[in-house]
């Protein structure tokens, strides 16, 4: 595997990218699923440092994103995904009633809110400010952080 060169360059550009994220959250807005992927390329599979990095970055971008939702006048969901096998599926959701179809708010069948949180990951998560959910299907293992005060639980 190619050494991961220029870490405190790519993870600087990480942090502006997240502190300047725009979304546009008028009233005329509208979310099918959207997301974002910060660690599109799955460098975070390499090294756990990498990967608590990321996470970080996602939930900053999470946070970032719940101000700006605040002067959304919607009903809306919004979440954070961690992959447990691949950090190139990691991501931040938001979901909205849409015109595309009426399906409206998400729920995900078997996914346990009372579960033990990965010590890979859990100094990174403020209990006292989000949910943690487990999920695990034939195909995927997955982690959603969801925040205890914004949006309609998934």
């Amino acid at each position: 595997m190619k050494k991961f060169r220029g870490k405190k360059r790519y993870f600087r550009n990480l942090k502006r990218k997240v502190m300047n994220f725009e979304i546009n959250c008028g009233n005329d807005s509208w979310f099918d699923f959207w997301h974002i992927h910060l660690d599109f390329y799955g460098r975070g599979n390499r090294n756990l440092k990498v990967r608590r990095e990321h996470i970080k970055a996602h939930i900053s971008l999470y946070n970032n994103l719940l101000k700006k939702l605040e002067q959304y006048d919607k009903e809306y969901q919004s979440w954070v995904y961690i992959c447990e096998d691949d950090t190139g599926s990691d991501a931040v959701y938001i979901h909205t009633p849409n015109p595309n179809y009426d399906y409206f708010p998400h729920q995900i069948r078997d996914l346990q809110w009372k579960c033990e949180i990965p010590k890979s990951f859990k100094d990174l998560i403020d209990l006292n400010k989000y949910n943690i959910g487990y999920y695990k299907s034939k195909y995927e293992e997955a982690y959603f952080i969801q925040s205890k005060f914004h949006g309609i639980r998934l």
